[in-house]
């Protein structure tokens, strides 16, 4: 197990014209993304848009990312999904050279809670890398189901992606009481997590996912470092003029955690291609609205003397 620190860069998969995915361009990608200064990599994850690639593509971005990336952080895969495909993926990861796996929700049904204590088991099963566990969407764990997957030997991390506060704080005092002071991480896995950064720090969730570093890592790291030193008016006004317009944008199409996130990666210079289906690319105006946020962004960091 590797404790992860930091910022975590969670890249997106780029396409091109004819809608293959381009190693190249996610080799330019990656390597921007590990130089700027992150605390590890997850590759082909949601904002990498793991429900759209096939098991060969996945294992064509695992390993480019591991490649690039070279040892500097560490690299961890998304898998999921049905069972047999989750255990393909996990092992192509192994193979690819990943160093963990994030552990996405099973294919959209309802389960009961040991339902998923035996998914999250299976899967694990099929390799030996640690494994984080999604708590999102129908992957949702109570207290007791959580501490059960937290003691299996692989699952070193468990990354909250609902938002209820009041069951995670049930649910780390839980994995904690469980587990007796052996090593286990948590994560915000909210969509542009930093908004609810402040919230999560108060039950001791430090650690938590950047889909903006991928393509304003200055803004992203900027914010760490302000959360990190107390900066609280470099926190507000990030929040104020930055972040919490995101979100509202982000809010008007569905899908768009996603396609902003890439739409934005383009308007900054790198050519990531579109989304696939059934995800849609961001209108002409809120793509002019996107810039507007990005820019403001920038002019904050700019005024408080970060490198833009």
């Amino acid at each position: 197990m590797q404790n992860l620190d930091g910022v975590l860069f969670f890249p997106v998969t780029p396409f091109d014209a004819v809608g293959a995915v381009d190693t190249a361009v996610l080799a330019e990608h990656v390597d921007a993304g590990v130089a700027a200064g992150p605390g590890g990599v997850f590759s082909a994850c949601g904002t990498g848009e793991f429900h759209a690639l096939e098991p060969g593509e996945y294992a064509d971005v695992v390993r480019t990312t591991v490649e690039v990336t070279a040892g500097r952080v560490p690299v961890y895969a998304g898998t999921g999904g049905p069972l047999p495909l989750a255990r393909q993926f996990a092992r192509a990861a192994r193979e690819a050279g990943a160093d963990g796996l994030l552990l996405l929700p099973p294919y959209l049904v309802r389960t009961p809670a040991a339902g998923l204590v035996a998914y999250v088991e299976a899967v694990s099963a099929a390799t030996d890398l640690p494994l984080i566990v999604y708590h999102r969407d129908n992957a949702r764990f109570d207290p007791a189901s959580a501490a059960a997957v937290a003691r299996m030997p692989q699952v070193t991390g468990f990354k909250d992606g609902i938002g209820d506060l009041d069951l995670l704080s049930r649910v780390v005092a839980a994995v904690r009481g469980a587990l007796d002071g052996e090593p286990f991480q948590f994560f915000n896995g909210l969509p542009t997590a930093e908004t609810t950064v402040p919230a999560y720090r108060g039950i001791g969730v430090e650690l938590y996912s950047s889909a903006v570093f991928c393509f304003v890592p200055e803004i992203s790291l900027a914010f760490h470092a302000a959360v990190r030193d107390g900066n609280d008016g470099l926190v507000d006004a990030l929040l104020t003029r930055f972040f919490h317009p995101l979100v509202a944008l982000r809010e008007r199409v569905p899908g768009y955690a996603v396609a902003l996130i890439k739409a934005a990666v383009r308007r900054r210079g790198l050519d990531v291609g579109g989304v696939r289906p059934p995800l849609v690319d961001p209108t002409p105006e809120h793509l002019d609205e996107l810039d507007r946020i990005t820019e403001a962004g920038l002019a904050v960091c700019a005024e408080a003397g970060a490198p833009r």
